[in-house]
């Protein structure tokens, strides 16, 4: 409960107070009386002063009893004032009574209730209630407060109407009269005006939408019957309850920022606390009392589970736009930017602040542009239905971006005609087709290579043949002998050559063994000094714990002498040439060019040069065979594609980076193995010096070029075995079934032929005579038919072309095993 307000029947100070006074003064006459009586009867009183003691003494009991009366009368005062300030507390408006000098004499409950009191807990002076006041009604201020303050002093009544946002009433009557014979003093009241009423039409009243009217204060003046129902509040009592109309809608739309009949997203919020979602229309109107907010309600709450589903399906259309694997892009009738997706982003390279209403064009190649924007004219005035059958491919960003396929297609975006764009990234599969368009030319390449060699190591191997049945007749000295030797030599010539063909083609024999590069290359490290010459500086970098690979020790040594000598011949002037070792290991697959190397381990070996380089035109047909830069007559052009076939057979791969002028780096990455290093076998000698090649048995000589068999036969019959000759498979077959015949030691037999070929012959020879031991002799690697052979068959294999004394040396071995 507030403090009971000041009474003015009880002042602050003591002096303010008569009747104490009066009191106080009676009292003292009393004790001056009594004095003089005791003094007369004691004696002491000469010279007629009793008389003068005894009138005094009356006087003072006689003042004494004036005082009771006073004193009496002032109690009824107080009384009468209490039951006055009972009767005032019971009035609702806020009263308040200012003396002349602005203080405050009286001010009932509802003042109290109305006002904040000072730091003592009482309400101040007039200064204090014109504050306070003020503070209630701020429509009012201060000035006019002092003003009408002043006016009632004068006699003047001013009432004045106010609003206040803090009391329980929206509208107050605020005055202040002077009081009747007493000049000076002034009223204060503060009277609440009831909210003005408001009928709804019949229509309205019963209208299936909930109809909600306030005061520009936003107090609820009234409702129609629906919106009484949604509030649980009957119509009646809405001005009553003192409700503002944000305390019972939520998410109001400003009515100045949207127009009437644009519904805005509500919730009326229900006396349980749930929540009603609804459209609301806001709209003012004018009143015989001043403007009006009038806010029209439409219950959502029965198309709700629709408009969620609608809602779920927006979101699941945003999230396949948005994380849609391929661009999509929406562009308005003007070909400007209007909306895209994250992906059409990333391929553009942009933000979509950066790329958002600008021109489409911007984000694809300059050099295409003008096309591709007469293609999306075309789709988008219906003179090309779509882009979709055919379309349009381009780079974004520019000539080194994302290569993509663009299809575009007409819409209606927005009531005006539009275009939806798909960009589709072609940069891995564009990737892919080199590479396999690259692998199919190195495969085609390396079959022509192989069916090359394969025919050239016949004829060779007649060549050589010969040569040596001649030199059996013209000796040293003879004037033939020389010009035999000549042919001979340019024929190993050409053997070498069509090793290197078979080598690209990765047809040649290998022998692998696992072994430590460092140790390779230490030995190779003399003769790349005297290769390279004095004006190239060597410079070999080993790595740390480098892992152990499994190849062929001759044919790495060759890669490493290929790769040194060109690096050689792109360093006239001098330079210097880096061998550095080191392990490398990929978690993923490894790019490069139009090669992937496949996750692993791996030891590579990099060479690398700071020679002229090599234009980027030409990086990719360097592994091609006979592809050269150099002059004519200064090289074959198969020394890098002898590289790569060897590195290729061995499970390896090799990339290179060059540029002019910045030298040139070839990286080969062999697979690591983890098994213990092989100890050297002892060197065989590539043709064994035996004096005497001659022996005894038959042999069956099985070979489809005549050339190759003539030679054969005569150089075996020279050597004194006995030779049948075959020229297919079929004939050899004849011969062997044939009863009565020579019982067959040796058969020496190609392995391509015709129809029946080699290891099909041998599987059918197998089963007649499983004892005949056999030779292979082919221009192919031994690889190609050794899978063709049954398993746990001894093979012995001589490559083409081989001279006479190799035929002779390789037959006198088998003969002699067993």
């Amino acid at each position: 409960m507030p403090p009971e307000p000041p009474s003015p029947a009880s002042p602050d100070r003591l002096s303010g107070n008569p009747v104490r006074v009066a009191a106080l003064g009676a009292a003292l006459l009393a004790l001056i009386g009594v004095g003089g009586v005791l003094e007369a009867v004691s004696g002491s009183i000469v010279d007629g002063t009793v008389l003068v003691w005894l009138v005094g003494s009356l006087l003072g009991f006689g003042a004494l009893g004036l005082v009771w009366l006073v004193q009496r009368a002032a109690a009824g005062r107080q009384q009468d004032q209490g039951l006055l300030g009972a009767v005032l507390d019971t009035v609702p408006d806020a009263l308040a009574v200012l003396a002349p000098d602005g203080h405050l004499l009286l001010a009932n409950r509802s003042f109290a209730e109305l006002l904040p009191q000072d730091g003592g807990g009482r309400t101040g002076g007039g200064g204090s209630v014109r504050t306070a006041l003020a503070a209630a009604f701020p429509d009012l201020g201060m000035a006019t407060l002092t003003r009408m303050e002043a006016a009632a002093r004068q006699g003047r009544e001013t009432v004045l109407d106010a609003s206040s946002p803090s009391l329980r009433s929206a509208r107050w009557r605020v005055s202040a009269v002077p009081l009747p014979g007493r000049p000076g003093h002034v009223l204060w009241r503060a009277a609440s005006l009831p909210a003005p009423a408001y009928a709804f039409p019949d229509a309205l009243d019963g209208a299936p939408v909930g109809v909600l009217v306030a005061d520009l204060d936003g107090m609820l003046l009234a409702v129609n019957a629906r919106a009484a129902g949604w509030l649980d509040i009957p119509a009646g009592d809405v001005a009553a309850r003192g409700l503002r109309l944000d305390q019972v809608v939520a998410g109001l739309p400003v009515a100045e920022a949207r127009p009437a009949d644009l519904p805005s997203e509500v919730a009326l919020l229900r006396p349980d606390g749930s929540a009603m979602p609804a459209n609301g229309y806001r709209i003012a109107e004018d009143g015989p009392d001043g403007r009006r907010d009038v806010l029209l309600l439409c219950d959502l709450s029965p198309d709700l589970p629709r408009r969620q589903a609608m809602e779920r399906a927006e979101r699941r259309f945003q999230r396949f736009f948005e994380y849609a694997p391929i661009g999509v892009a929406l562009v308005d009738p003007e070909l400007r930017l209007a909306e895209c997706n994250a992906t059409f982003l990333s391929l553009a390279g942009s933000a979509l602040e950066e790329v958002q209403g600008r021109p489409i064009g911007m984000a694809f190649q300059r050099e295409k542009r003008a096309d591709l924007v007469g293609r999306l004219l075309d789709v988008l005035n219906g003179r090309e239905v779509s882009a979709g059958s055919a379309p349009i491919e381009i780079s974004m960003r520019g000539a080194g971006g994302p290569m993509v396929h663009l299809f575009a297609r007409r819409i209606d975006l927005d009531g005006e005609g539009g275009l939806v764009l798909h960009v589709v990234d072609m940069t891995e599969q564009k990737s892919l087709e080199s590479q396999i368009v690259q692998s199919q030319k190195m495969q085609a390449i390396g079959q022509l290579a192989g069916g090359v060699a394969h025919d050239f190591n016949n004829l060779l191997t007649a060549m050589i043949g010969f040569c040596d049945l001649l030199l059996l007749r013209h000796k040293p000295g003879d004037q033939s002998f020389s010009d035999i030797m000549q042919i001979k030599q340019n024929a190993n010539r050409a053997a070498n050559l069509v090793r290197q063909l078979l080598a690209f083609s990765r047809q040649q024999t290998l022998q692998p063994r696992v072994l430590s590069v460092t140790d390779v290359l230490a030995e190779l490290s003399n003769l790349l000094r005297r290769l390279i010459g004095e004006n190239i500086e060597l410079r070999m970098l080993h790595g740390r714990d480098l892992g152990l690979v499994k190849v062929d020790q001759g044919q790495l040594e060759q890669v490493i002498i290929n790769l040194a000598v060109n690096a050689r011949d792109a360093m006239p002037g001098g330079g210097r040439l880096s061998i550095v070792t080191s392990n490398f290991s990929a978690t993923g697959p490894v790019r490069r060019e139009t090669e992937e190397m496949p996750p692993g381990d791996y030891v590579v070996i990099e060479v690398a040069d700071t020679g002229v380089g090599i234009p980027r035109e030409n990086l990719q047909r360097i592994f091609d065979p006979f592809f050269s830069t150099k002059e004519v007559g200064s090289g074959t052009g198969l020394g890098l594609s002898t590289v790569y076939g060897i590195v290729r057979q061995t499970g390896g791969f090799i990339f290179v980076e060059s540029a002019p002028d910045q030298g040139a780096k070839f990286s080969i990455f062999l697979p690591r193995h983890s098994e213990p290093v092989a100890t050297a076998p002892p060197p065989e000698p590539k043709e064994r010096a035996v004096a005497d090649l001659t022996g005894m048995g038959t042999i069956l000589l099985v070979e489809d070029e005549d050339a190759v068999r003539v030679f054969g036969a005569r150089a075996l019959r020279n050597k004194g075995y006995l030779v049948l000759e075959a020229r297919s498979g079929e004939a050899a077959l004849d011969q062997l079934r044939r009863e009565g015949g020579p019982k067959v030691d040796l058969i020496i037999t190609d392995v391509v032929m015709p129809q029946m070929d080699g290891p099909t012959l041998i599987r059918e020879v197998r089963r007649l005579r499983p004892e005949i031991k056999v030779i292979f002799i082919s221009g192919y690697t031994e690889d190609r038919f050794r899978d063709a052979v049954d398993a746990g068959t001894r093979i012995e294999f001589l490559p083409k072309p081989f001279s006479l004394k190799q035929l002779a040396s390789k037959v006198k071995e088998v003969m002699a095993q067993g």
